[in-house]
């Protein structure tokens, strides 16, 4: 497919048909005619560089050339059998255990945001207060099964590149999940599906009845969301 995007867009510009046409009849008769031509070497060595300053100035060439070294190094990698994805950035965990408290002031409440590594919060009781999460990559685990929420609508927030999220909720709470992705799966109580670019709403069953609600919301680039009662 690429080759042929290749050949078209040399067709269709004048110059680059010019470079690649020259060139070949420089490196044509310096081969036919080696032994007539006292420069044939030169004539050789100006026709491949015509032709190859006319091949990378095709945008389709630099494309094949980046798949190609893409392609080499995945198969070199994967012939060492060397599993370089237990190292990757992505793969660091991020788990917030909740507990709660009386309720405070929140007025000038700063919080600093975590893009990246591991976090655990659970050592100490938090007053329960809406959760919003900034993500660059990273698994993020939400465990909500010591928490009592408040009788009203809580919410939970969150916004992640690459990774997978999990959110542990305790029975009798009335849960809304509305997950946006590029790419992913979810799991939430019995059903399962898989989304491409695509956004979904999700309800409990005892959502309408439950005093105690919890909305999640959460959007990733690529990965899967799963909601577990606990």
């Amino acid at each position: 497919m690429l080759l042929l995007i290749i050949i078209w867009q040399t067709l269709q510009n004048p110059l680059l048909l010019l470079l690649i046409g020259s060139g070949s009849l420089f490196v044509y008769f310096a081969l036919r005619r080696k032994r007539k031509l006292k420069n044939s070497k030169f004539y050789f060595f100006f026709g491949i560089i015509l032709i190859l300053f006319g091949l990378l100035n095709n945008p389709a060439v630099w494309i094949m050339l980046v798949f190609t070294i893409l392609f080499i190094g995945l198969k070199g990698i994967e012939i060492s059998g060397i599993d370089f994805s237990n190292y990757a950035f992505w793969r660091k965990k991020q788990m917030l255990m909740v507990q709660t408290q009386e309720t405070k002031n929140h007025d000038g409440k700063k919080k600093k945001q975590q893009w990246l590594g591991n976090e655990r919060i659970g050592n100490d009781v938090y007053e329960w207060d809406d959760i919003n999460i900034n993500v660059l990559s990273g698994d993020t685990i939400i465990d909500l099964g010591n928490t009592i929420l408040p009788k009203k609508d809580n919410v939970i927030l969150v916004r992640k590149g690459i990774g997978r999220t999990r959110i542990l909720i305790p029975t009798g709470i009335g849960v809304q999940l509305e997950h946006t992705t590029l790419m992913g799966a979810v799991s939430f109580e019995d059903y399962e599906t898989k989304l491409r670019n695509e956004t979904l709403k999700l309800y409990s069953k005892e959502y309408s009845e439950a005093s105690r609600r919890l909305k999640v919301v959460t959007n990733t680039f690529v990965g899967d969301i799963e909601v577990f009662r606990v």
